[in-house]
């Protein structure tokens, strides 16, 4: 991660860092080499434990304190000299300086996606790929990590790092703002601007820190990439910079807090799971040791920790982060995709290592450091908004193309899909086939996510849901005046039947109201598998939309398959099923599909859809389902098992008329939902009739 570092001032004075206060603007000095030497080491921790250890390490967030500090630094000075702030061009200049290395790494990234990748995953990088340049890869990767249909997460993004840039390059957009607040409010009311920085910043490390920790205790997953989540991690290095002029510690004290904060900062990744916490109250840990070492700073004792982070090597290398974080991610997922492991070996990873050592050097002389120097941009604004709008060209225009040319594509193949692509109905008896034999399955496979159903308008406040659930609450097909409503309750794999539920709601002239949220179970909060206080929430209103949209039937997932050849019918699952029938509600219970530790369409793309590895079974394909005694039982309680459709003749093939049957490892597709909807239609009423419900008519 890069800064604009202004080395002409040189570092302060005293062997400290600091100066007295009233010093005048050169209290405020910008560039510390024992600074950048910390940089230096943050970039290795974070290249190290990527590589060696799979894990995150905590160095990036000490970059964002980094990068917030010395942009302090930068605008007091001005603040303090009267100097004019220029928001419009510091913005033009920081992503001059900021958008020519990324653009290169994105582009080098984007050919070695096209040459190596799986074909199944490219259109997804391409999206990545646009996102970081346009530093929104973090609010990506946010709505990724809580989309439950998203495709198999078993191959990371080469992407997956500009996350970090990206709420960088938006603070660098947010943060001159409030210096500008600064300045005119020392304009108008004539306060000083550093005291007013200082409660600025407070208001926002303290707000930014409480949301944190509320959104890790709720959603950590969509937390971790979340900007607001990140504030208060640069306002915390902005109060550093603020306050370091006014910290003068003795000698002795410097050395110890230096070597107590790399001691501390090293050990946190290791004895924290820093990704499963982050970036919660957890992460004051490797910040306020990041912070130590700054406020150390130059001790001028032989033993002082800045004899080393001011070498000429970790400056250098410092001078070289930005290109070593941008380029060592796409080396290490690159090699992995080739070589089909999870994680690098210990002489595998040393090679990439100093790979992205060698090669970060090697782009920071040849391209940053000329790139820098180069005046045509600096003359005038025109110049740089013009060197920044190519340099997202590169990157938007053949991103934009290819995703054109492949929506075309798309849109060719779906035209022709009633003819070449029946799907399901190609197991009916009697089904003659006329399809073009080289005609692609369907859906096309592009690499994006998945496009799941659309669930319709929200539920109408006449409803009476309370506002607390409305959020999971959708009237998804509206009708004044039904036979009957149905209330669809349950997660992802409720939700992916839409299109059959709503066939059968317009031929039995229903209402459907939906009840849904991802990953939750309609069962017991103990019972769930993730997401557990979500959940909790989701669960706790179940019973109030029961009430206030009183329905003649609920569908619900009847039972849950698991990757681990099982079918499971939990205590909570049934306490719920027989709660409703109690109530004289009738129950559909939907026995669920089968769900494997591989993604059908993908081995299918990459080996062929007749492979042998492409197909499997599963247990609930079987004849026996722990809800049948249920439903046997209760004749509020009807059970619909379209098992044999999805996988006839007890194997779950990645292709069905050719179409794709599933999406991911256990989610069905929705075209083949679609074809599967006269069959479904057909076996609720059977069911429903079966236990003496007209189908046609309010039970």
């Amino acid at each position: 991660m890069t800064l604009t570092i202004d080395r002409s001032t040189g570092p302060t004075g005293d062997a400290g860092g600091s100066t007295r206060p009233g010093a005048g603007p050169s209290r405020y000095s910008g560039f510390r080499p024992e600074v950048q030497g910390l940089r230096a080491v943050a970039v290795l921790l974070v290249v190290v434990y990527h590589v060696f250890l799979g894990r995150v390490s905590g160095g990036v967030d000490v970059f964002l304190l980094i990068s917030a500090f010395f942009l302090t630094l930068s605008f007091v000075r001005k603040l303090e000299s009267g100097r004019p702030l220029a928001i419009g061009r510091y913005w033009l200049h920081v992503f001059k300086r900021l958008l020519p290395l990324a653009v290169l790494t994105i582009l080098a990234t984007l050919l070695l996606v096209e040459l190596l990748y799986p074909a199944y995953d490219v259109g997804r990088w391409r999206s990545e790929a646009l996102a970081s340049v346009l530093y929104a890869e973090n609010w990506a990767l946010a709505l990724n990590a809580v989309d439950y249909y998203a495709a198999d997460h078993s191959t990371a993004s080469p992407f997956q790092h500009f996350w970090s840039l990206s709420v960088q390059g938006q603070v660098f957009l947010l943060w001159p703002l409030v210096f500008g607040t600064a300045w005119w409010l020392h304009r108008r009311a004539g306060w000083r601007p550093v005291p007013v920085l200082t409660a600025l910043f407070g208001a926002v490390f303290a707000a930014s820190l409480a949301w944190s920790v509320h959104s890790i205790a709720t959603n950590q997953e969509f937390a971790y990439f979340d900007t607001r989540t990140r504030l208060w991690e640069f306002a915390l290095g902005s109060l550093l910079a603020l306050a370091l002029p006014y910290l003068d510690l003795p000698r002795a004290a410097r050395v110890v807090l230096g070597w107590a904060g790399l001691l501390s900062m090293v050990s946190v990744g290791v004895l924290v799971d820093v990704q499963g916490a982050f970036p919660g109250w957890i992460a004051l840990w490797p910040l306020a040791s990041a912070a130590a070492i700054v406020v150390a700073g130059r001790s001028g004792s032989p033993l002082g920790l800045d004899r080393v982070l001011a070498s000429r090597p970790l400056v250098r290398l410092g001078d070289s982060a930005y290109a070593l974080y941008l380029l060592h991610w796409p080396l290490l997922i690159t090699y992995l995709v080739l070589r089909d492991r999870p994680v690098a070996g210990p002489r595998s990873g040393v090679v990439l290592v100093l790979l992205s050592v060698l090669l970060a050097v090697l782009v920071t002389r040849l391209v940053e450091t000329p790139l820098k120097a180069w005046t045509w941009p600096e003359r005038n604004k025109r110049n740089l908004a013009a060197t920044v709008a190519a340099s997202l060209a590169l990157v938007v225009a053949p991103v934009l193309s290819l995703q054109h040319a492949e929506d075309r594509r798309a849109t060719a193949v779906l035209a022709a899909a009633d003819r070449n692509n029946p799907g399901a109905a190609a197991l009916l008896p009697g089904f003659r086939d006329v399809s073009d034999p080289d005609a692609p399955a369907i859906p096309v496979v592009t690499g994006d996510h998945y496009r799941k159903p659309v669930l319709g308008e929200p539920c109408p406040a006449g409803l009476g849901v309370s506002e607390r659930y409305q959020q999971w609450c959708f009237d998804t097909v509206p009708n004044p005046d039904p036979a009957a409503t149905l209330l669809v309750v349950g997660n992802s794999h409720v939700h992916m039947w839409i299109p059959a539920i709503e066939e059968l709601a317009e031929a039995s002239d229903w209402r459907v109201v939906t009840y849904i949220r991802g990953n939750c179970m309609y069962s017991s909060v103990e019972e769930q598998v993730a997401d557990h206080e979500p959940c909790a929430r989701w669960l706790e209103g179940a019973d109030p939309v029961v009430e206030a949209v009183d329905p003649d039937l609920v569908l619900v997932q009847g039972t849950r398959s698991t990757d681990e050849d099982e079918e499971q019918f939990t205590p909570g699952m049934e306490q719920r099923i027989r709660g409703l029938a109690e109530r004289g509600i009738q129950v559909v219970g939907l026995r669920d599909n089968a769900r494997f530790d591989f993604v059908p369409a993908q081995c299918a793309v990459d080996h062929g859809a007749e492979a042998p590895e492409c197909a499997a079974s599963h247990t609930i394909l079987g004849p026996d389902s722990p809800l049948a005694p249920v439903a046997d039982e209760l004749a509020q309680v009807s059970m619909v098992d379209m098992g044999d459709l999805i996988c006839p003749d007890g194997t779950c093939d990645p292709v069905v008329g050719n179409v794709y049957t599933y999406w991911d490892n256990n989610h069905l597709t929705v075209e083949y939902v679609r074809t599967l909807a006269p069959m479904f239609v057909e076996r609720v009423r059977e069911a429903l009739a079966a236990d003496g419900v007209d189908p046609a008519a309010a039970p």
